[in-house]
């Protein structure tokens, strides 16, 4: 697919990083021209200099002949824009980066008059995402499928654990709870294990089932922790604004330290139940006045990595109960696995994959089944994806036990109306069932693609 791209920041450099690494025609149009010069430098991609929400610009572009625009620049307003002409131009499909909260409060009145086929917001993913940890603060990740009737989750073994030492197979016969452990990461390996994978200490594990299962094993293996009561969040930009209001909404004490004066009034005006303070979020002195070591949980917001990094391992010394960090750089994947820190977050991140979801949708349109959700786990190095199954596809009414399917792949959980299924080897996929895939595999674009 030909995909122009506005915007080559940090939101649009990583969804044209992983659609390029997908095999799509790839446009950036960006005004920095040292940005450019990086990316192309960088990635397999092609790159226009000039304002994206120019006829002209578009034009030099391709876009009249694109399969897809979407603008992801800082500026909601030129994002919008660039859709508009781009829908003037001829293209189909556009998607707008929205993150003003006053406007994302009428997105759908704007992707209606704008024609929009999506909008992303990635501060408000993020913060629902950080707003499901500290609902269920016993795990580092959670994913939802089937629109939230069952959820992925990733938790950490710890030393002495009843898991440690204990064989896939075993789990049911020992907890007699129905969950699927569909990945596993140890030390820089990762695996999609079967029935005979011994667990060990140390390793992170991700397991799928309906909320009350996994609440139920949690309990059952000793690590259930209740939702948290109040909060610290270090930084007062949309991200905290969005995760606050989502928070108080479950009637949870929120406390947000922002640095910028006005920003403190503006909240104040917007969020009159929480409590905000103007100050400095990596003075200890002020962290402790303001009772960080009586706050259930620290979430780091400010728009520093360094910054986040740092006063979330300070929480975690001061015995803070759930730490998570928001980073913008995830590269360096293998030193933030070994830090002591609870979760990190990444909104560009989520946002790319929403976006990249999207993409394998409109590629596989007229496939066997389609793509109604997609997560990267494991540092990226996993993909669990939701397919809608449809009448065509080849893998209907075979037994998984003999269904012949590439290596690095696992059925991990079949929908089949109200009823949610943890797979056996006699269990099979039928029309009309939504199926959870784990797989090793990055590509994956239908069903039958998991089919050797």
């Amino acid at each position: 697919m030909k995909v122009v791209i506005v915007g080559d920041g940090k939101v649009g450099g990583t969804i044209a990083r992983q659609l390029s690494g997908e095999g799509h025609d790839i446009i950036v149009i960006d005004n920095n021209t040292k940005v450019l010069n990086n990316a192309t430098n960088t990635m397999d991609i092609m790159s226009v200099e000039g304002n994206g929400a120019s006829m002209t610009v578009q034009k030099r572009a391709g876009v009249p002949e694109a399969d897809l625009l979407i603008a992801a620049t800082s500026l909601d307003e030129v994002n919008m824009l660039s859709c508009l002409v781009g829908k003037k131009l001829g293209v189909n499909n556009t998607i707008a980066r929205v993150r003003n909260p006053e406007y994302y409060e009428q997105i759908r009145e704007l992707k209606d008059e704008l024609g929009l086929s999506m909008a992303v917001n990635p501060e408000l993913a993020a913060a629902n995402e950080i707003s499901r940890l500290l609902r269920f603060p016993s795990a580092l990740k959670i994913e939802l499928f089937a629109r939230g009737r069952v959820e992925l989750v990733e938790i950490k073994i710890a030393p002495h654990s009843v898991l440690d030492g204990m064989p896939l197979w075993a789990i049911y016969k020992e907890f007699q709870v129905k969950v699927l452990i569909c990945a596993v990461q140890r030390g820089g390996e990762v695996f999609i294990p079967s029935g005979d994978f011994v667990l060990q200490a140390g390793d992170k594990i991700n397991l799928t089932a309906p909320h009350m299962e996994i609440a139920k094993f949690f309990r059952t293996i000793g690590i259930f922790r209740t939702g948290v009561k109040s909060v610290m969040i270090l930084g007062g930009g949309r991200l905290a604004y969005y995760l606050a209001k989502d928070l108080l909404a479950m009637h949870v004490r929120v406390k947000i330290i922002e640095m910028d004066y006005d920003r403190c009034e503006y909240l104040c005006e917007m969020l009159p139940d929480a409590v905000i303070i103007h100050g400095d979020g990596t003075d200890k002195e002020l962290l402790t006045e303001e009772g960080l070591e009586k706050t259930d949980a620290l979430v780091c917001l400010t728009g520093m990595d360094e910054e986040n990094i740092v006063v979330a391992l300070y929480g975690k010394a001061r015995k803070v109960s759930k730490v998570i960090a928001k980073i913008n750089r995830i590269s360096f994947d293998e030193i933030l696995d070994n830090l002591d820190i609870d979760g990190f977050i990444s909104p560009k991140s989520i946002a790319a994959n929403n976006i990249v979801r999207y993409v394998r949708a409109m590629q596989n349109s007229a496939g066997s089944s389609n793509v109604e959700a997609l997560h990267k786990l494991v540092n990226e190095q996993v993909e669990a994806l939701e397919f809608k199954v449809k009448e065509t596809s080849p893998a209907i009414g075979i037994p998984l036990k003999d269904l012949k399917t590439k290596p690095g792949v696992l059925v991990a959980t079949i929908i089949r109306g109200n009823r949610i299924i943890i797979p056996g080897g006699n269990d099979s996929i039928e029309a009309g069932d939504s199926v959870i895939i784990v797989t090793t595999s990055k590509k994956l674009m239908d069903l039958k693609d998991i089919l050797k």
